[in-house]
This record gives C-alpha cells, sequence and structure tokens, in this order.
C-alpha cells in the first residue's frame, strides 16, 4: 500500500529529475519493463498506439523529448495517492498536465499514463 510519505518522496523526486533532464535519474523510478501511455508517443516516437514498453524504448523517446524541449520545467500542483497508484498533477509552459503511476511491490512504476489539458 502506497503511503502519504513514500507519495510525497516520489512527486519531489520525479519533479526534480524531470527539471534537471537526467534521463538516468529520470529512469530509475521506473520498472525495466514499464509501460508508458501517452498523446506524445505518436507524434514523438511514431507509435500509433500511443503505448511504449520497456526502458530502452521509452528511455530513447524520452531521449528525444528533452532534444526537442530543451527549457522542459515541471512545477508540481499536488500529489494523490492511492492503494498501488500515485498522480501527480504539475504544470509546465504548456499548460497543465496529470500523471498516473502504478506502482510495483519493488516501489516502481509498473505503468504510467500521460493526461494533459493542451493540444499537442
Amino acid at each position: 500500500m502506497i503511503t502519504q510519505k513514500f507519495a510525497e518522496y516520489f512527486a519531489q523526486e520525479w519533479i526534480e529529475s524531470w527539471n534537471t533532464h537526467d534521463l538516468r535519474r529520470i529512469l530509475s523510478h521506473y520498472a525495466d519493463d514499464f509501460e508508458l501511455s501517452s498523446p506524445f508517443i505518436p507524434k514523438i516516437a511514431d507509435e500509433a498506439s500511443g503505448t511504449l514498453k520497456g526502458k530502452d524504448k521509452i528511455g530513447a523517446y524520452w531521449s528525444k523529448a528533452l532534444q526537442i524541449n530543451p527549457t522542459l520545467h515541471f512545477e508540481l500542483i499536488t500529489t494523490l495517492f492511492g492503494v498501488n497508484s500515485i498522480t501527480l498533477y504539475y504544470k509546465s509552459a504548456r499548460g497543465l498536465s496529470a500523471e498516473v503511476f502504478h506502482i510495483n511491490p519493488e516501489g516502481l512504476v509498473q505503468k504510467a499514463y500521460a493526461h494533459y489539458s493542451f493540444e499537442l
């Protein structure tokens, strides 16, 4: 079960890792075989389903995304937590976003779903 303390730590570390653009640090929050669904995936990774699986594929996708957006910066608004999941609600330069993270027993993200309030 996710605790508030773990959720808040995860949120702070996740936001900081993205704001430093350190891909290794970003990927450290995820299981090796994690799955990501995002409306940006078809545009950036050329995957029509909007879903990628595995650190190698997602790492390549995020590397490209960071190159496209060199000033990417997130500001955490709030952290929500459930039994085995965390939702981060945050602001970026383009608008509001929310990401839902399903956490495995080792405390790593197994699945993630990105949601945006803006057109891509």
